[in-house]
């Protein structure tokens, strides 16, 4: 039998992008190597530990948990500048265990610098019992001093550590890596150990599992490091040491020292430790006094119990109330009966606590009008939750299970994710942190791995391969959720082949196999918040986030494993849509005098409501203004909620694969024959016509044909899920068995159970459709009734998302809505509805700060402004500064304050030009008239001002000059400068009536397009970002925005080269290309590889052949056909000319002129057409033949 060793300093994946161990296969080569124990010692954290213990556990191996401790050399408030070193430290039982997540927390807690925590000897004193501790890598102290020839120091510094520690639990840590300076410490070490009698260890700093991994770890540290490094440099270093040695390696390299690795098996050996996995330390919640009192309980837990029960009937009957107003019809027995069953199983798994808890914090968040969410997840399905207001969607009413949420026949913890108005949310989090106390409240962490595409980017670039190489190889990957190389290499013959063909891209590829998968950073839970009795670190260790909030080391589900019990706070942007249009619906109410708007009462059969979805008028409605979401709407025409709470289970990619869908919407229409399975199960699945779409209805089909109770029914789904064998083949038994004790033939029930095993795979829950079905039902019932309202709401909570502001006005005006430039006599802060209209928000403009827009705001109380002047004269004019009054001008926001109104684009043209060339004159007599303000100079007009309210002095009027007119194309890009968007009017509205003749597609379809599809996109360049490429040249990321929305360019060296001087003119273009799709889930993103780029006018030139203009006859004088004929002789060209007059009795008659009035159809002739004969009436037709 070989020699025996156990690793006591291993680094793994939560040692971020430091190390390539991952712990299945560390334990498993642990396990080969004949070891019976091994430690894992990250730096500077604990992430990983419940990871290991498990796998170790599992694997038979006795799991040693560690860190390796950063300490600095002076008291942790002097981190900044205090000398860093490493040491590692091994809990070797629980207090131990506890004392190490104590060590770890409050490195980071007090001792965080340049996100790294530290500790100081005194802390590691402090925290010292259960504990061994070893002198560290080439970056501990001792060997630092030892390196620098200072032996005196290392031995004080060593004393000092034993003294701090334990007695016989600090060891001297011998290391061979390969290093020459390593074989200078151990040797000076093993010295040191003789004159202090400290013992020695023997280890080796693993970073990756075995020797041939060198190269890879090399470029993970470059990833770190975002350094750059050849190939060859990677794999010729000679330090290739840092892989997980065998005894028999390790017994060899310390041959001189056998106590060293002998050591190990008896630092194992103290090991003493079993981490408590599975219990649940939920909070006390602390009952009102008044309730104990009155109620004379002297049991916490029994008062506990009572004010939940108590708390549910009188919630119950106030629902009752609400729903006999609604005159919704219900027998008032079933529900009491209902909540006393669900009362008595919450009693039974003493989960009344864990109610009163998130009750609480949503109680307490209506108070404080902060928007909560009808309910998410099976939660919904409680009618206990639904009594206590947790959630807003009737169980009863629609058929929800509480079983589905809580099983009586298999205990586990309740999970209520609750949404809050996502502006909001941190409110809720800040008011249990205070109720709980501050170290009893966290978040929890997540990690960001190494993905395939983006392992393959990463590897790339560290090896100087060009970002279009890189690009090329990465896009080869497959665009599928989750994707790993090792598939993409199965599914992509074109990359096997590339792999084949160039050497380099087979090594690129073989290190990202070996990275890939590895954690690259942490990040905090979207939604998950932990609350304990005690501190946080009592539990588990806890680190600091990015705004220094608490946040637990373990993930989510660690975390519960460790016994903390998860509250999920999700920010919910619809909500705060809501929120927002009921507020401006209840401003316009209350100024016509009517009654506020209630949403909770509005009916849940609106025709007007159905008719939007049937038309699949969308955009903005939650979960349903997809272009596939509107597809469906389209097919399925909804015609009651069911069908909203449907769509939104079916709208997934398992049934929309399967051909559920398509059943389903055929079977709704009378397509085709709706069948059920059982004629006892159609009252279950007539709602459905016949299909199988929730998982209740797969709990429901159990209980009426088998027999199962519905906790049993929700065992079989669950085991449905899973498809394990051995526990389906035991649920087909009891499910033939029970519906033959209730005649039913068992070759049927057979049949019956292959069916809903079938469905069972792709059903949803059917209570988050419900709840968020209802969110749905809102937001369309919200833009049917109000939808200027509705749309204001929608572009205040994305003000900051170009696309998305782009695309909601597109859809307003197609609506027939009117979006306005700000106003300084009507806009708000954010956007507000005005006169049916929406009018943008001040805040809205850039160089505006809140003191400019507060002081406009408050002196326009007294009065609108009359223009320029006057406004000059009654700001003040220290908060509203000239560069805030010119950006102003620019966006539009004076066009109002003229005496006449400016109804065009032209006539803006002229107003903003005249208004911006006065700015310094009206700022100057602003001041002025201050001045005179301030001392005391009073004229007799201002004191009939003072009674009349504001005017303006005769002596002072508001003149402006005649200017230049500004072009449209100055208006615009000014517009654009200072609002992020086009408002007055598009850069391609001169364009609208060709487009279509040019561009395939817009922003928003391109999104429907497979990854190699062939596109032409017209739009503005918004944005260019330039890369210079180590070949020489660049390459530039373009944002092109069109009507729809923005997406980027991708134009590589060769094609930005060629078409930089079009890509920068400022003038509309059409990109030619292909789709490119990258990255995966939420950052999914389309761009288009760009081939070509020409300018629409060039494009224009080539595709018309003939030219329409449009006379409106009642509307002309005499004369315009001479201005017309001077107009088209004026642009010379070789395209047809057409003229069609247009009679007032619908008559029409259309000419085509002679050869002579040929025209080339530049942008000049078609602005001046229209302004001569209205807007549109110039059509362009193509060239034929």
């Amino acid at each position: 039998m070989g020699r025996s060793f156990v690793h006591l300093h291993v680094h793994t994946l939560y040692s971020l992008l430091d190390s390539a161990i991952r712990i299945k296969p560390l334990v498993k080569r642990v396990a080969e190597l004949g070891m019976s124990a091994v430690a894992m010692t990250d730096h500077g954290n604990m992430f990983g530990t419940v990871d290991f213990y498990k796998a170790c556990k599992g694997a038979g191996i006795k799991p040693i948990i560690g860190t390796e401790l950063n300490l600095i050399d002076e008291p942790l408030e002097r981190v900044a500048s205090a000398n860093r070193f490493h040491l590692t430290a091994l809990a070797r039982n629980q207090v131990g265990y506890r004392n190490l997540m104590k060590l770890s927390s409050f490195s980071y807690l007090d001792g965080c610098h340049q996100n790294t925590p530290y500790v100081d000897l005194d802390l590691i004193h402090t925290h010292r019992e259960g504990l061994v501790v070893l002198s560290g890598d080439l970056g501990g102290e001792i060997p630092r001093a030892l390196l620098k020839g200072e032996r005196e120091v290392a031995e004080r510094i060593a004393a000092s550590y034993r003294d701090a520690l334990e007695e016989r639990h600090f060891y001297l840590e011998l290391i061979d890596n390969g290093f020459p300076e390593q074989k200078l410490v151990n040797t000076a070490l093993i010295e040191l150990g003789k004159r202090l009698q400290l013992p020695l260890v023997a280890t080796n700093d693993c970073h990756y599992l075995d020797r041939k991994e060198a190269a890879a770890h090399a470029i993970l540290l470059c990833i770190q490091l975002q350094k750059t490094v050849e190939l060859e440099q990677a794999t010729s270093t000679g330090i290739d040491g840092f892989y997980l040695k065998s005894p028999d390696e390790m017994w060899e390299t310390f041959a001189e020292v056998p106590e060293a690795c002998s050591n190990t098996l008896a630092i194992a050996e103290m090991v003493d430790f079993e981490l408590q996995l599975g219990q649940v330390y939920l909070p006390q919640y602390k009952v009102p006094k008044e309730f104990v009192s009155e109620h004379k309980v002297t049991d916490p837990q029994e008062s506990i119990h009572l004010y939940f029960e108590v708390l549910a009937k009188k919630g119950l009957e106030a629902r009752l109330k609400q729903l006999t107003a609604l005159g919704i019809p219900l027998d008032e027995q079933e529900y009491r009966d209902r909540l006393d069953v669900e009362i008595q199983i919450i009693r039974q798994m003493d989960f009344p606590g864990y109610f009163l808890i998130v009750w609480d914090f949503i109680n307490w968040s209506k108070e404080q009008g902060i928007p909560v969410g009808p309910g998410r997840g099976s939660g919904a399905g409680s009618l206990v939750a639904y009594s206590l207001s947790i959630t807003d969607i009737n169980p009863i009413q629609y058929g929800l299970l509480f079983e589905r949420f809580l099983n009586p026949e298999r205990v586990s913890m309740p999970d209520f994710d609750v949404d809050f108005c996502m502006n909001r949310r941190g409110e809720v989090i800040d008011y249990v942190t205070q109720k709980y106390g501050q170290r009893n409240v966290g978040q929890i962490v997540t990690y960001g791995s190494l993905k395939a595409r983006a392992c393959i980017r990463d590897v790339g670039r560290t090896l100087n391969l060009s970002y279009a190489d890189t690009d090329r190889i990465a896009k080869m990957v497959p665009d599928q959720l989750g994707i790993t190389l090792a598939d993409a290499l199965k599914q992509e013959p074109k990359l096997r082949a590339l792999i084949a063909e160039e050497a380099k891209v087979g090594q690129i590829y073989d290190i990202a196999l070996q990275l890939e998968g590895l954690y690259r950073q942490t990040g905090i839970h979207a939604a998950g918040v932990v609350i304990s009795e005690g501190p946080l670190w009592d539990y588990v260790p806890i680190a600091r986030g990015a705004n220094d909030e608490l946040i637990t080391q373990y993930a989510k589900g660690e975390v519960e494993e460790a016994g903390l019990v998860k509250f999920d706070f999700l920010g919910l942007k619809t909500l705060t849509v809501i929120n927002e249009a009921v507020r401006l619906v209840n401003a316009t109410r209350a100024a016509k005098g009517q009654p506020p708007f209630e949403l909770l009462t509005i009916p849940m059969d609106d025709a007007e409501v159905f008719n939007l979805l049937c038309q699949a008028r969308t955009t903005g409605v939650f979960q349903l203004e997809s272009s596939g979401f509107r597809e469906l709407l389209a097919k399925l025409k909804p015609d009651c909620f069911e069908d909203i709470i449907a769509a939104v289970a079916l709208y997934r990619p398992g049934p929309l694969g399967s051909g559920m869908v398509d059943d389903f919407v055929k079977r709704k229409h009378g397509e085709a024959v709706v069948i059920y399975p059982h004629p006892v199960t159609e009252s279950i699945l007539s709602e459905t016509y016949g299909v199988i779409v929730y998982q209740e209805q797969v709990m429901q089909i159990a209980q009426v044909l088998a027999g199962y109770s519905l906790g049993g029914a929700d065992i079989m789904r669950r085991a449905m899920g899973k498809k394990k064998p051995a526990e389906m083949a035991k649920q087909r038994s009891i499910f033939v068995e029970g519906s033959k004790s209730k005649g039913i033939d068992p070759d049927k029930a057979g049949e019956i159970f292959d069916l809903i095993e079938f469905f069972a795979g792709y059903g949803f829950n059917k209570s988050h459709s419900a709840a968020y079905a209802l969110i749905s039902y809102q937001t369309a019932y919200l833009k049917a009734h109000y939808p200027v309202e509705f749309t204001a709401a929608t572009l205040t909570c994305d003000r900051e998302n170009t696309d998305k502001v782009v695309r909601t006005i597109s859809d307003a005006r197609s609506s027939g809505i009117k979006v306005l430039p700000p106003d300084v006599n009507e806009s708000q802060l954010d956007f507000s509805v005005s006169h049916g209209k929406i009018r943008f928000g001040l805040g809205a403009v850039k160089g505006v700060g809140a003191g400019a827009i507060e002081s406009i705001i408050e002196v326009r109380k007294d009065g609108p402004f009359g223009g320029m002047f006057d406004f000059c004269e009654r700001v003040d004019l220290r908060k509203v500064n000239r560069r805030v009054i010119e950006a102003l001008v620019k966006c539009g926001a004076f066009d109002s304050a003229w005496s006449t109104k400016v109804e065009n684009i032209r006539q803006s043209t002229t107003v903003r030009a005249q208004t911006y060339e006065v700015i310094p004159t009206a700022i100057d007599r602003g001041q002025k008239a201050r001045a005179d303000r301030d001392a005391g100079q009073t004229s007799l007009f201002d004191m009939f001002a003072a009674a009349s309210g504001p005017s303006l002095d005769p002596d002072a009027p508001e003149n402006y000059p005649s200017v230049q007119p500004w072009n449209d194309k100055v208006l615009l890009q000014l517009e654009r400068e200072t609002l992020g968007f086009y408002v007055t009017g598009h850069p391609l509205d001169r364009y609208a009536s060709e487009l279509s003749l040019y561009a395939s597609d817009t922003s928003a379809s391109i999104t429907q397009l497979s990854h190699g599809a062939e596109v032409a996109l017209a739009g503005i360049v918004a944005a260019i970002r330039e890369r210079p490429v180590k070949s020489g040249g660049r390459m530039a990321f373009i944002t092109l925005e069109d009507k729809m929305g923005q997406l980027e360019a991708v134009c590589f060296t060769r094609v930005f080269g060629e078409y930089e001087e079009i890509i920068k003119s400022g003038e509309p273009l059409l990109f030619r290309g292909r789709v490119s799709i990258e990255g995966e889930e939420a950052a999914r993103t389309h761009r288009i590889r760009t081939e070509e780029v020409v300018m629409l006018t060039e494009v224009r030139a080539e595709k018309v052949g003939h030219v329409l203009v449009e006379v409106r006859c009642d509307h002309s004088e005499k004369g315009d056909l001479d201005l017309l004929a001077g107009l088209l002789r004026a642009h010379p060209g070789d395209c047809k000319t057409y003229l069609r007059l247009l009679f007032s009795a619908a008559g029409r008659a259309t000419l085509r002129l002679p050869e002579e009035f040929r025209i080339a159809p530049t942008d000049e002739f078609i602005t001046e057409a229209n302004r001569l004969f209205g807007d549109d009436s110039v059509k362009l037709g193509l060239r034929t033949g």
